[in-house]
């Protein structure tokens, strides 16, 4: 008997340390293809997924009806989470980058400043975990490559230790 409590016990604390993810549906679009009888629509979702503590993902897919294509675009950012280095809840250091026509621009900033960022961009920093940050997002508003621009930017962050100007200085040896 008490070994039997044991183990249901210990299931339960399994489930319970299963990590609860912050899910957000960005986007959902009705899409169609052309074919000989007429259009055969289908939906496309992005979903952005995090834990609020420094992991996040963006997957986007699609599916028959609206719950096909948002549980599939899930799976697929749950499959392509990163891990954000947060510094004193902000990011270390300042980050532009690039997907097709969207650029980002992610600044760090101090206690207090809050989220300064609209949109998707907003939506993925505070399900990633980030408290204190400013952000701009020129060029194309496009949702997708918005999200993906800003998850590069993210991915593509470096901790203090790995700057380059902290690297110890190599000591050439003379011949003597």
């Amino acid at each position: 008997m008490d070994q039997n409590t044991d183990i249901v016990k210990s299931k339960k604390q399994i489930v319970t340390e299963e990590p609860q993810f912050d899910e957000r549906t960005l986007q959902v679009d009705r899409v169609a293809r052309v074919v000989r009888g007429g259009r055969r629509f289908r939906f496309r979702a992005l979903v952005v997924v995090g834990d609020r503590k420094n992991h996040v993902g963006v997957g986007t897919s699609k599916g028959a009806d609206v719950t096909a294509a948002v549980t599939k675009a899930t799976n697929v950012a749950k499959k392509n989470m990163i891990k954000v280095p947060i510094y004193n809840s902000t990011i270390p250091h300042e980050i532009e980058s690039k997907v097709s026509g969207a650029r980002i621009m992610l600044k760090p900033a101090s206690k207090g400043t809050g989220l300064i960022a609209g949109g998707v961009i907003r939506t993925i920093l505070e399900v990633a975990g980030v408290g204190n940050i400013l952000s701009k997002s020129l060029g194309s508003s496009n949702k997708t490559n918005v999200a993906y621009a800003t998850v590069k930017a993210l991915n593509e962050l470096k901790t203090a230790d790995k700057w380059i100007t902290n690297q110890p200085k190599k000591v050439k040896k003379t011949k003597e």
